[in-house]
């Protein structure tokens, strides 16, 4: 079966055994109308490309038909006036002069009302966009531990373990720390180790010192790490708060209501400003009375971000559309709030046999995840993330002073050995014993985890 649309599109229709049908549009070119705007379509020499062009592609793939694209002659996208005409995309679409709009139209019941709109191919919704430094975030209560990173944080708490166990080994073995293992005691114990580690941490310090050069060595480099680790940390701290001239704490349309510090606007007849003015929401119907009292609408996308980028100036637009702007301008930052969720459609003529099938073949490649894809191709952020400028050290960026760490505490327990073996070598040379002998045996003296001094007396006791 053959039909013919109003617009001379010939539809081959199937007619399946249960009764439905499936239409093909077998019209030789398709006339398909958009607008400029970064990323959806872009010059690039006298071709278009962007997010919408590729998608364009991929449906005239799937769907088998040819086609022809123009930019809307009013540069408009679609908005009906007192007299029910409508202007840009839609306008074309509706007096048949374009068969296709493949543009960000948002689905709107007017729209659907005067022309078809497909399944969306992208949700978005309405956000803010300002400018980093003139908004504060909440602080939490953790926030003093964002100098560094999570396994930096994890990285100082092994050395600090591995440096307290150093002290308490060299304590014990060096003979000018303990000299008479059978009779005095330890200073230098697992829990006094921490406690001396931390006092170097504070920068109080805690005594005794170790009066060994092994220990010494330890000491010196647990203290440079010390000092080296808190410089960084208290760098870092100031360098990550909010400047002083940041008091307003934005977060959503409810915040930016409640201030007149922050100018702001939206783009001048679009299907934003209507939400606002349609709302029954109090805060939102404030939002809309002083813009239309300030006058502050925007006539394009591009001057809202520059007037966000000039600052003192919050613009209110499409989440989606300001996604892009903060990727390519890094000095803005979107609102986390996204309200009126909506969606980007195609536009055919009311009653087009292509309506459904643009709609399955949106599906289709949303269930494939091409346009999963294409989102990512297009929406490519150039800007670093503030993790990766600083402001939360990680354990690779202070690799130096760990690495300065080790092998000070490998030079403090090696000498300490080296003093140990030394002593023992005098020692075996005036009893005439075997140095390996007496070396053992001190080891086995100083290693041991109970008290020498106190098994002692508890030995003189029981014979007693």
């Amino acid at each position: 079966m053959v039909r013919i649309s109003n617009m001379g599109i010939v539809s081959l229709c199937v007619v399946l055994l249960l009764g439905s049908e499936i239409c093909i549009a077998a019209r030789q070119e398709l006339i398909v109308t958009t607008i400029k705007q970064d990323p959806y379509t872009m010059s690039k020499g006298s071709q278009l490309e962007g997010y919408c062009m590729d998608l364009l592609t991929e449906l005239a793939k799937k769907l088998g038909f040819k086609y022809k694209v123009h930019l809307v002659k009013d540069g408009a996208y679609g908005r009906q006036d007192e007299t029910g005409n409508w202007n840009g995309m839609i306008g074309e679409v509706v007096r048949g002069e374009a068969d296709l709009a493949v543009a960000p139209l948002t689905l709107t019941a007017a729209r659907e009302k005067a022309v078809g709109m497909t399944k969306p191919y992208m949700q978005t919704g309405i956000s803010i966009l300002l400018r980093k430094d003139i908004v504060s975030e909440e602080a939490g209560f953790f926030d003093f531990l964002s100098p560094f990173s999570g396994e930096t944080w994890f990285g100082i708490l092994i050395a600090y373990f591995v440096t307290a166990v150093c002290i308490c080994i060299v304590g014990r073995l060096s003979p000018c720390e303990w000299s008479q293992p059978e009779t005095e005691p330890n200073h230098f114990t697992l829990l006094y180790s921490l406690w001396y580690a931390a006092g170097a941490l504070s920068l109080q310090g805690a005594g005794p010192h170790p009066k060994a050069v092994s220990g010494r060595v330890i000491s010196c480099t647990w203290w440079l790490f010390a000092v080296v680790l808190l410089a960084c940390y208290f760098s870092s701290l100031s360098s990550s708060q909010g400047p002083d001239s940041a008091p307003l704490m934005i977060k959503g349309f409810e915040d930016l209501a409640n201030q007149d510090v922050i100018e702001y606007g939206t783009l001048a007849g679009s299907s934003t400003l209507a939400f606002f003015k349609n709302s029954n929401n109090p805060s939102y119907r404030r939002i809309y009375e002083h813009m239309e009292r300030r006058k502050s609408f925007v006539s394009s996308m591009d001057e809202g971000v520059q007037k966000a980028k000039e600052g003192n100036f919050a613009f209110i637009g499409e989440s989606v559309s300001l996604d892009l702007a903060v990727a390519r301008h890094c000095e803005l930052v979107r609102a986390h709030e996204v309200i009126g969720m909506r969606g980007y459609s195609i536009v055919t003529p009311l009653g087009s046999p292509m309506l459904k099938n643009l709609s399955i073949a949106i599906l289709q490649l949303s269930e494939a995840g091409e346009l999963a894809y294409l989102r990512t191709k297009w929406w490519a952020s150039s800007c670093i993330p503030d993790s990766a400028k600083g402001s939360s050290l990680r354990a690779h960026g202070m690799k130096g002073i760990f690495l300065v760490l080790a092998i000070g505490l490998g030079i403090g327990v090696l000498l300490s050995l080296f003093e140990l073996t030394s002593k023992s070598r005098s020692t075996a040379g005036e009893q005439k014993k075997s140095c390996c002998a007496v070396l053992t045996q001190e080891l086995s003296q100083r290693l041991r985890m109970t008290n020498t001094q106190g098994d002692q007396e508890t030995s003189d006791k029981n014979k007693a």
